[in-house]
């Protein structure tokens, strides 16, 4: 399977173009984002939890990245409240188990670099925040390595962004709130894939916005 496999091309799908399908596991269901690959595949995708389901044991092939959105995610070595924010290395293993409030996770699979082995789990509402560089923006950083950062980022509400070049890319998941450029507007739920050397001039209006970014992380042009 490819979807949304070119990355010199910019994506964006809504809560609207939500199109949910069932794993290979009863109760858990995937919306995908892009993929490139079958049920083993490098994948970014939103993953349901009915209540009380699981799923089977697996290994991290290619690492796992994670943001609890909804609910409360589990497996055999803790509990992940919504507002969690994992990264189990490549080779990790585990097998996830829901409890009764079901979950819906955002999961980036088989996307780490081969030495890139920090495990990761922060719980983003107890986080730190730092000002960003302009009023109106803070920053929670979460992880880096190399070109690679990703960070949660709250919007003011109104808050005006310069405009911006993405080297290596940017991708941008809307937590809350709502989050605009000159190119439209999207509301929480909505994902966003920005290719490399694209721009755009970010804002916000009345509600703000709290967004996962990640940056440095997409081919580049030259396919370097």
């Amino acid at each position: 399977m490819h979807l949304n496999a070119d990355f010199s091309q910019r994506a964006v799908i809504r809560p609207d173009d939500y199109r949910w399908v069932d794993s290979p596991m009863p109760g858990v269901e995937r919306m995908m984002l892009d993929r490139i690959g079958d049920e083993v595949a490098r994948a970014t995708s939103l993953v349901r939890y009915a209540p009380n389901s699981t799923f089977s044991p697996h290994v991290h092939g290619g690492g796992e990245e994670f943001l609890v959105l909804e609910g409360v995610f589990a497996d055999e070595h803790r509990s992940y409240p919504a507002g969690t924010y994992v990264r189990n290395p490549i080779g990790t293993k585990h097998s996830p188990r829901i409890g009764d409030t079901g979950c819906i996770i955002f999961v980036k699979l088989h996307q780490f670099a081969a030495d890139d082995q920090s495990p990761i789990v922060i719980n983003t509402c107890d986080g730190e925040w730092s000002a960003g560089e302009r009023p109106g923006i803070e920053i929670q950083h979460l992880h880096s390595f190399g070109k690679e950062h990703v960070a949660l980022v709250r919007l003011a509400p109104n808050t005006v962004l310069k405009t911006h070049t993405h080297d290596a890319g940017e991708e941008v998941f809307v937590f809350e709130g709502s989050f605009h450029d000159e190119h439209g507007a999207y509301p929480a739920g909505t994902w966003i894939r920005q290719p490399d050397q694209s721009k755009h001039t970010p804002f916000t209006r009345d509600e703000g916005a709290l967004l996962y970014v990640k940056i440095g992380h997409l081919p580049s042009a030259a396919g370097a």
